[in-house]
């Protein structure tokens, strides 16, 4: 019988904590919507450079909040870092995805030049990062 694993099989537009393959990432937040799922309302973020959106749990959610502001408008262009972490699910460990600051760099002597941003949010999202 033929080996196949099971992830090129269930695929899935969302990330999950095996796309980040044990790494952490920084990433730049792109857009954040709101949506409705069984369990209630989530954030989705997506990422310039990254083919999947990122579902944000609570936790995530109020850790990106600490970090960039309560406004999720304000999350726009600003750097996160998705890191895989074993957490206790429902007293079981298993991976997920935790969002930590991005790194701060020293601030430019001169100030640098800023690249246009596109007009479609969307635009650049696809294949940079891997996921």
């Amino acid at each position: 019988m033929k080996m196949v694993d099971v992830n090129t099989i269930y695929t899935s537009d969302t990330l999950k904590a095996a796309d980040l393959q044990g790494r952490e990432h920084t990433v730049t937040i792109a857009s954040v919507e709101s949506k409705e799922f069984d369990n209630g309302i989530k954030l989705v973020l997506k990422f310039f450079g990254a083919r999947k959106s990122f579902v944000c749990n609570r936790t995530n959610g109020r850790r990106i909040a600490f970090m960039h502001g309560d406004e999720t408008n304000g999350w726009i262009d600003k750097k996160i870092v998705l890191a895989p972490e074993m957490v206790d699910y429902r007293g079981a460990p298993v991976m997920a995805i935790r969002v930590k600051p991005a790194a701060v760099s020293d601030p430019p002597i001169k100030p640098a030049v800023q690249q246009p941003r596109a007009e479609n949010p969307a635009a650049g999202l696809i294949g940079d990062i891997g996921f």
